[in-house]
């Protein structure tokens, strides 16, 4: 996801190393934070992968900033991992927001209704976090008050999330 985002916000603009990091951080805050002994080396990474480039430029104070933007190659494998994302990317709830964050960057219509479609069957199979005779087991059946609430919370995320789903499909299928 780490790559995805870079990528995705430097198809927006240009940004040095602290905007793009402030960006990520805004996207996953607390629940994912990116260091940077994660972020620098992915930026190398890609660098050397000719999907960014950078260049030098004076910075506000002393110091020159290195700047980063989005080559050709980059648009590419930024539009090849929106129109394919793993399994994780759509049965992840945080994962999948952060592909959600990127997904107007499709061009197609109909590419953008089929990501959501596959996170549309992944809601509307039966499951929970607690399982009994490998059957899910639904919040009225949970004894335990704190179980019981991660249960509900996650049943009425989830409807409003499925709702959602309906309209977004529906709206680029017209």
């Amino acid at each position: 996801m780490l790559e995805l985002s870079i990528l995705g916000f430097l198809r927006e603009q240009p940004l040095h190393g602290y905007e793009l990091k402030a960006r990520l951080h805004g996207l996953n805050g607390h629940i994912r934070p990116v260091s940077d002994g994660a972020l620098y080396p992915a930026i190398t990474r890609l660098v050397r992968a000719g999907l960014v480039e950078q260049r030098t430029e004076p910075g506000s104070s002393a110091a020159p900033r290195r700047v980063l933007s989005l080559t050709e190659a980059g648009r590419t494998r930024l539009l090849a991992l929106l129109r394919e994302p793993k399994d994780a990317e759509i049965t992840d709830g945080q994962r999948f927001f952060t592909l959600l964050a990127f997904l107007h960057h499709l061009p197609e219509r109909a590419e953008q209704a089929a990501v959501l479609r596959r996170r549309q069957v992944f809601l509307d199979t039966p499951a929970s976090f607690f399982y009994r005779d490998g059957k899910p087991v639904r919040a009225e059946e949970e004894p335990d008050l704190f179980r019981q609430g991660m249960l509900r919370i996650a049943r009425a995320t989830g409807r409003e999330e499925k709702a959602w789903l309906a309209e977004a499909i529906a709206a680029l299928s017209d």
